[in-house]
């Protein structure tokens, strides 16, 4: 035992040493950390450590450790997810009720349908890579994967890019946030679909999963608001009750059969604001705690990933997949602009922001792998697809000539 925890100490501090440093390359480089450290992940994993002399992935990740990690892992999600929903701030939609629904409805629906297209025209080259049987689930999934938008990655990108005050910058935070909500209700009802897995039925499900939802924001919600509000409330800090909170979401759903992230996202949804906007004395304890597991989350992932067994089929579907979900997402989110009195520039770059992949789609193919939805083969195509689309976010908004440095003031969530 006192090895395994030698073991488990120092594969986290490896892991926390390379995506630092991945992370800060990146960011010298113009992109977001989180690249970095999903790069770094990857090569920790099958994909370069494991092709070197000595069997270093095994070595450094025995077996042994990897439960241990991807505990750590989860946690780290649920906390990040939990953020996620408690930051989504609905003030932009004023003064932009008609561009923000018309660009998240086309910038979602649109690649979704050209996804779930894509995983049927092309259902010989997902067989090629292990995907035996092409079901509905499969097929729903994928145009989840396709609509996806990273939403902490783009507002970092917003912040970076100086573009929090921005007609652009507020409509596709704002876009960016309808459309994950959107997603993970799919997701959800793409996981209950699921044939042949154990547990309730689909529709049982989707009920149990409508009704904590309503819970969550129709009674807890207002009686947090009141608790917390309440003259003879002494507690210094609300963290722990928050942290509290996302976990008993989690917990939840992951005992009604669906994944934990769909609990801690409803969790954020619940935690009441404070005079419209999230709370930094929870916001920011909780982010850091995220921030220092996340890398764990990235290990994991990356330990999945085995770039070099993939072949050329797959580097073919690769490219095909990110035509697909780049122009689905691009030109949809381009034209709903337009048409909601957006300028061309100002479409453009919203349609560039709604590109962004990163983390959130990482969290969403790693749901789709434990679920048995897809192998790891597409797992990995997936991934670098997430990794690829969110790189070229930085040189497209050169090219509309946006300034490079941050001018803005107000919190936006860390990727």
């Amino acid at each position: 035992m006192d090895n395994l925890i030698a073991d488990v100490i120092g594969g986290t501090a490896l892991i926390i040493i390379v995506t630092y440093v991945l992370g800060a390359a990146a960011r010298r480089c113009g992109q977001p950390a989180v690249i970095g450290q999903i790069l770094a992940g990857i090569l920790l994993g099958p994909s370069l450590l494991g092709r070197l002399p000595g069997h270093l992935t095994a070595r450094f990740f025995p077996p042994a450790v990897l439960p241990y990690l991807s505990v750590l892992a989860q946690v780290a999600i649920v906390i990040f997810m939990f953020c996620v929903g408690y930051e989504l701030d609905w003030r932009p939609l004023r003064g932009r009720r008609r561009a923000v629904p018309m660009i998240a409805a086309a910038a979602f629906v649109v690649p979704m349908a050209l996804g779930s297209g894509t995983a049927l025209l092309l259902r010989s080259r997902f067989a090629a890579l292990g995907q035996a049987h092409i079901s509905q689930s499969f097929v729903l999934f994928i145009g989840v994967a396709m609509a996806i938008t990273a939403l902490p990655v783009l507002a970092a990108i917003i912040r970076e890019r100086g573009l929090a005050g921005s007609a652009a910058g507020a409509t596709a935070t704002a876009a960016a946030g309808l459309m994950d909500v959107a997603a993970w209700l799919v997701l959800a009802a793409v996981l209950t679909g699921i044939p042949g897995q154990p547990g309730r039925p689909w529709p049982v499900m989707l009920a149990l999963l409508a009704c904590f939802a309503a819970v969550m924001l129709l009674v807890v919600r207002p009686a947090l608001r009141w608790w917390t509000g309440r003259p003879g409330w002494v507690v210094s800090s609300q963290v722990p009750l928050a942290l509290a909170l996302a976990l008993a979401g989690a917990w939840v759903t992951a005992s009604l059969g669906l994944h934990p992230v769909f609990g801690a996202f409803l969790a954020g949804l619940a935690m009441p604001h404070t005079d419209g906007a999230p709370d930094a004395g929870i916001l920011g304890p909780l982010e850091e705690v995220g921030g220092l597991l996340l890398p764990l989350f990235f290990a994991v992932t990356g330990l999945t990933v085995n770039a070099g067994d993939l072949g050329g089929a797959a580097f073919i579907l690769l490219a095909l997949i990110c035509a697909v979900a780049f122009a689905g997402k691009l030109g949809p989110a381009y034209l709903a602009g337009r048409l909601g009195g957006l300028d061309p520039r100002d479409a453009a770059t919203v349609g560039v922001l709604v590109s962004t992949r990163g983390l959130t789609e990482l969290i969403v193919l790693n749901v789709g792998l434990s679920a048995g939805l897809i192998g790891e083969r597409i797992f990995s195509v997936l991934v670098m697809m997430a990794v690829a689309l969110t790189v070229l976010t930085a040189p497209l908004l050169s090219l509309l000539r946006l300034p490079d440095r941050s001018k803005a003031s107000s919190h936006v969530p860390a990727p």
